[in-house]
């Protein structure tokens, strides 16, 4: 079984980034690329991905900037910042912090900001040119998917990979990158749901299983074909006073009975969490050097 090591690849990918910060930034002396995300309320989820993202910025030598607000900060306060953000020549890329306090809404937020800095990927129109395969910018998570597909050698081209969970952060984009015509892609996909009947049926065809339904422990071992590659994007926090933390991070697939069974799994944590942020950080990137047009 291989262990699709989000982590030690998530510290390659940063050495990359930061040798060419050095090289086609820093020693030209022109500015680094510059990151910045605005958090609303007091998410304790949002909280550590936005700390975890600003980390990240200073190891491979980018500018972060958050701007936090409370829980209470107004929808159309919160248009002003998104305005204020996409006029200032300084930041390359930006993100709004999901989820959004329910009094804003968040489609409203997202179509605001300027597609050539939705480094997020949720922008409609950088949805639509993902869709149509034309340059954009990719929804972080599942670009991080697929760039660990890519750098583990995990074929894709003619498997069956089910997707469960159709959001339109995880599900839906990544089943349309890996069904379209592409390098590391061409695969045939099943997108499953909560409405979906006898999803067991669809799971055990999987030859490469991409789990996203945000539901604890949804995946044991009987629903998995043996030797698949299974994909756990599921994070939960679950109480564990013999941890420092206070809690355990666990996933949406039973790994300790999956990882038995299957060729290749991805750890939570140390998994997709970590690549997420490592696009994050690429996408910025192509942003500061106007890749995307």
């Amino acid at each position: 079984m291989i262990l699709l090591d989000g982590r030690t690849l998530s510290e390659q990918i940063k050495s990359e980034i930061t040798k060419e910060v050095k090289k086609e930034f820093l020693d030209k002396g022109k500015p680094a690329p510059h990151l910045a995300a605005v958090l609303v309320g007091e998410d304790p989820a949002s909280q550590t991905y936005v700390a975890n993202k600003e980390k990240s910025c200073r190891e491979v030598g980018f500018t972060s900037s958050v701007y936090r607000y409370p829980e209470n900060f107004t929808e159309k306060n919160l248009l002003e910042v998104v305005d204020f953000l996409n006029k200032d020549g300084d930041v390359d890329g930006f993100i709004v912090q999901l989820p959004l306090p329910k009094h804003i809404n968040e489609h409203k937020i997202i179509e605001r900001i300027n597609p050539l800095k939705d480094v997020d990927g949720f922008h409609p129109v950088n949805v639509g040119r993902m869709m149509l395969n034309l340059p954009s910018f990719l929804p972080a998570t599942p670009f991080g998917i697929m760039t660990l597909l890519e750098r583990y050698h995990i074929e894709t081209e003619g498997k069956h990979v089910v997707v469960l969970g159709r959001s339109n952060i995880v599900g839906t984009p990544i089943s349309l990158m890996l069904s379209r015509k592409a390098k590391n892609a061409n695969a045939t996909v099943t997108l499953c749901h909560s409405y979906t009947p006898d999803i067991k049926k669809y799971t055990l065809d999987a030859d490469i299983l991409i789990v996203a339904m945000g539901k604890l422990g949804i995946v044991t071992a009987d629903m998995v074909k043996k030797d698949a590659v299974v994909v756990d994007v599921g994070m939960h926090r679950i109480p564990a006073g013999d941890t420092k933390s206070g809690f355990r991070l666990k996933g949406d697939v039973v790994f300790d009975e999956v990882s038995k069974k299957c060729s290749a799994i991805t750890p939570v944590p140390g998994g997709v969490g970590l690549m997420t942020i490592v696009s994050l950080l690429l996408n910025t990137l192509k942003a500061s050097k106007k890749e995307i047009k």
